[in-house]
């Protein structure tokens, strides 16, 4: 089963490399995540998936004793976990020419490029790992065009680029380089 949002940086070095166009213009409405997931991404995903295969083999365990209504909540239980961590690890930020949409573990929002007045990189408290914990690191912010607090859409301190600062520049730049192409 391909994966596109576990290859996005790999991809875009590759048509970097052959000439294309570094912000992947060539299909436009096409939803694409500007970096790959971070391995605190990851490595939760795979926790996860790796606890789903145990409560799966307990369900297994449990049905061959001949308790079927408790199997099947162990296979209810392995299936939310397999939809959380596939869910978790596309969690991000992803443009298109459309515009610019987070998907959350639960909700995605999508912002029309007409209605972002500025997309910028700033200094500030974020918070660590999505706790509520804050350090100060990177943010990069949305500023609506309705005017209001600006939203951050990925920060230095999140799962994908705790302790990986470059990616962040580049995920920044990237996303910067997308709203300017199409404002």
């Amino acid at each position: 089963m391909p994966l596109p949002f576990l290859t996005a940086d790999r991809a875009r070095d590759d048509d970097a490399a052959a000439g294309a166009d570094p912000l992947g213009h060539e299909d436009p409405d096409r939803w694409r995540r500007p970096y790959r997931p971070g391995p605190w991404r990851v490595g939760g995903a795979a926790l996860l998936l790796l606890l789903a295969s145990y409560v799966l083999f307990s369900a297994m365990i449990i049905a061959l004793a001949g308790s079927l209504p408790a199997a099947g909540v162990c296979v209810g239980v392995a299936v939310l976990m397999i939809v959380t961590a596939v869910r978790l690890v596309r969690s991000g930020v992803a443009v298109s020419a459309l515009g610019l949409r987070r998907v959350g573990l639960l909700r995605s929002t999508t912002v029309r490029w007409q209605d972002v007045a500025a997309i910028r990189t700033a200094q500030q408290p974020v918070r660590w790992l999505g706790l509520p914990r804050t350090v100060q690191g990177q943010a990069l912010l949305l500023q609506p065009v309705r005017g209001g607090a600006p939203n951050a859409l990925i920060t230095s301190h999140d799962a994908d680029f705790l302790g990986q600062p470059e990616s962040f520049e580049r995920a920044a730049d990237a996303i910067e380089g997308w709203a300017a192409a199409h404002r």
